[in-house]
């Protein structure tokens, strides 16, 4: 009985319901767990008295007594069922599978008792165990699917129809999180009920039949970094795999902050987070917003409501500083009981700017969970905005706009990240204390990277100093930086679902989303040939009068994905690196004596001469060459280029030394004092074949052996520029 009584009030949220629960365990009527688990579902379900006793008693088991008899009768139906297997098998058959079926017959009866009477009756049937009962039963070898086979699932986009593979974060969604149907806002852990929320429920049903609504609501004050991709990720993906619909709502309360480009740019990313391809040139269009919306398109409700709060007597104009209610613990208000005719004819007097910034606030009355005291909902700011314009001389704050917001656009799930736990409390009491619609807020953990920040303030101090170009400087891990490097979003997508919805803050190593950028880029970014520092090499017997004609596959591992034509001349290009004057050991590539193969030409070289400059460096080789079929064949096949294209090349490494360039006890002096010195490596005058000469800004190739590029916007005719993604390989000193 101290047990259940223990479980009851630890995990009843409601106090009301408390005393009701509590009678029956005392009396003796809920016995077990399992009408206790039953009993607070009912009272989950039910928030609303009087509670009806019987129906209670009937959904809990109250007065149900189950015999011996029964209980044999029952496992006695379900072995007979299974008859066979259990003879065939033995004691490899999955006993858990009687239990299951012989509880389902007996709803109620004591879990123990089934599972010694399970092991009686098999024992009767079957004999003690013997020497092959007791081995291991060997293991089902599972087959692979192709990713061609996954499964494909019907899913809604904002009301259209679509059928696509489905991916490892609706998965996820679908099996792991346990959230409240919409309309059943009540069962969820810690909602607040009131005597009008079943009515408002009601209502918000018949608005939304029933549908998932979920929303995205960024500040338009910086660009969207990679902790915004799960957000995203988790809003449009958990209305689409449910077949909801999500919102792109700005939260435009700040202008002082606020920019055009800021407003843009949070929209494309949004749009290009959710892009992927699905066939050879086919891309399915990103992530569609519902409707876009601006938390300035409710300023006029949010008021009518900041007046209803006073008059409710819940809302007080105060004028302490701001200095003065900051921290934890600040004075309380002298004005908190002032009239409610007083404040109404200041918080006018607010709005028609009769007070200066920092004068006077609007405080609503209550205590959040971590303590803070009446959190501001307007504070006067004299700076017009980029919507309304002059109109508006107080702004809300996001404590007072942000639920309000999610009840006029009847949000089903407001899904946030765990430090907005703390608001949460004010989030139920606002909409309570002014009885409109309450949706549920459900908290997640942030998603972190090591080796870089996020914070705005502090890329714009990057900016400053010079130590990146921009927002979207590809060393960065803003969306537009990983847009611009090279970063497919299906990649940024699927590093998101396998980091998971949890409510832990993840912090992650960036060679893990490199790993997933090698993933998806092996199977998109076609192949080309490119060379970062050239050698010259003169074919001195060059089989014919002109040019000849390679054929490169773009995919060599599926040749059925085409080709493309590089010519082949007698002077070609390789890496330095790939020719020594002397072989070590355990070296296979060109040196006199060691002949090495033209990847895709059919061709052996082999170094006939050496020529040198003045100061000893070797600036060409003269080579003889032999047909692939006839030659020995060598140890290896080197990339090469032929009439190429001059480019340049960008080769990035991690902006920051230490994995929490933030953290003082990691880098005392700072993060600007963390940079690395080597992040970014320029070579000026690469060469690459000429058939990527009509590639486009964020094109993806493979340079064969090099790595992984993409064509960089600051690409013009007659040069271009690639940034490399991620190389071939993890290096290992990076994991």
């Amino acid at each position: 009985m101290g047990t259940l009584l223990y479980n009851a009030a630890a995990r009843l949220k409601d106090p009301k319901h408390l005393g009701f629960l509590v009678g029956y365990i005392a009396r003796r009527q809920i016995l077990t767990d399992l009408q206790l688990n039953a009993a607070l579902e009912y009272l989950r379900s039910h928030p609303l008295e009087p509670l009806d006793a019987a129906d209670f008693e009937q959904a809990c088991g109250v007065g149900v007594c189950i015999t011996p008899e029964q209980i044999e009768e029952a496992v006695e139906a379900v072995i007979s069922k299974h008859r066979a297997e259990l003879l065939a098998e033995r004691y490899h058959f999955n006993m858990g599978l009687l239990m299951g079926e012989a509880r389902n017959r007996l709803r109620w009866a004591d879990g123990k008792t089934i599972k010694n009477e399970v092991d009686l009756q098999v024992l009767h049937l079957l004999g003690p165990k013997t020497e092959a009962d007791l081995e291991k039963k060997p293991k089902a070898a599972k087959t692979r699917l192709a990713p061609a086979e996954k499964q494909k699932v019907a899913v809604v986009e904002n009301g259209d129809m679509c059928t696509e593979t489905q991916s490892l974060l609706e998965q996820l969604r679908g099996e792991a999180l346990k959230f409240h149907k919409p309309g059943e806002n009540y069962k969820t852990e810690g909602y607040v009920v009131t005597p009008n929320t079943m009515a408002l429920l009601k209502q918000h049903l018949a608005i939304t039949g029933g549908q998932v609504r979920t929303r995205f609501p960024p500040e338009p004050n910086g660009i969207l970094h990679i902790g915004h991709a799960k957000a995203i990720n988790f809003n449009f993906g958990y209305a689409k795999a449910n077949g909801g619909v999500c919102f792109l709502r700005y939260d435009d309360t700040n202008p002082e902050k606020e920019e055009e480009k800021y407003f843009t740019a949070i929209r494309e990313m949004v749009e290009w987070l959710g892009t992927a391809r699905v066939g050879e040139g086919k891309i399915k269009p990103g992530y569609q917003p519902y409707a876009v919306t601006h938390a300035s398109d409710y300023f006029d409700q949010l008021y009518t409501w900041a007046l209803e709060l006073i008059r409710r007597g819940q809302a007080y104009v105060c004028h302490q500083k701001v200095e003065e209610i900051k921290g934890h613990n600040p004075p309380p208000s002298p004005w908190r009981d002032r009239p409610v005719e007083e404040s109404l004819l200041l918080f006018e007097d607010m709005r028609k700017g009769k007070f200066g910034e920092g004068e006077a606030t609007l405080r609503m009355k209550l205590v959040m969970e971590d303590g803070k005291m009446d959190p501001v909902a307007y504070r006067v700011k004299f700076t017009p905005h980029h919507r309304t314009g002059d109109k508006w001389c107080i702004y809300p704050t996001y404590d007072y706009t942000h639920c309000l917001c999610d009840s006029i656009e009847h949000i089903t799930h407001s899904l946030c990240t765990k430090e907005f736990q703390a608001r949460r409390s004010s989030y139920f009491w606002l909409c309570n204390a002014l009885d409109v619609y309450c949706p549920v807020q459900w908290e997640y953990g942030r998603l972190n990277l090591l080796y870089t920040v996020v914070s705005k303030r502090k890329i714009i101090r990057l900016v400053e100093t010079g130590a990146v170009r921009d927002w979207d400087d590809p060393r960065l891990f803003t969306l537009t930086a990983l847009r611009r490097r090279g970063f497919p979003p299906e990649a940024i997508n699927n590093f998101c679902a396998r980091v998971g919805v949890t409510v832990a803050q993840a912090t992650m190593e960036p060679h893990l989303l490199e790993a997933c950028a090698r993933e998806v880029l092996n199977e998109q970014a076609p192949r080309a040939m490119a060379v970062l520092e050239p050698l010259k090499v003169t074919i001195t017997n060059f089989p014919a009068s002109k040019a000849l004609e390679v054929l490169v596959p773009n995919f060599p591992a599926d040749e059925s994905r085409g080709f493309h034509k590089v010519p082949l001349h007698p002077t070609v290009y390789i890496e330095e690196t790939d020719f020594r004057e002397e072989a070590d050991k355990g070296y296979k590539r060109l040196a006199p004596g060691q002949p090495v193969g033209l990847r895709h030409a059919g061709y052996v070289i082999a170094v006939q001469n050496v020529i040198k400059d003045v100061n000893g460096r070797v600036i060409e080789l003269e080579v003889t060459c032999t047909k692939s079929d006839v030659a020995e064949k060598p140890k290896a096949f080197i990339h090469w280029v032929s009439e190429p294209l001059a480019c340049e090349v960008r080769l990035y490494e991690r902006l920051f030394l230490h994995k929490n360039p933030e953290d003082p006890s990691e880098v005392p002096g700072g993060f600007l004092s963390d940079l690395n010195p080597d992040s970014l490596r320029v070579v000026h005058n690469a060469l690459v074949d000429s058939s990527v000469l009509s590639a486009q800004p964020f094109d993806k190739f493979q340079f064969e052996r090099l790595g992984y590029f993409s064509v960089d916007p600051d690409s013009k005719e007659g040069k271009m520029v690639f940034n490399r993604t991620v190389t071939l390989k993890e290096d290992p000193g990076k994991a």
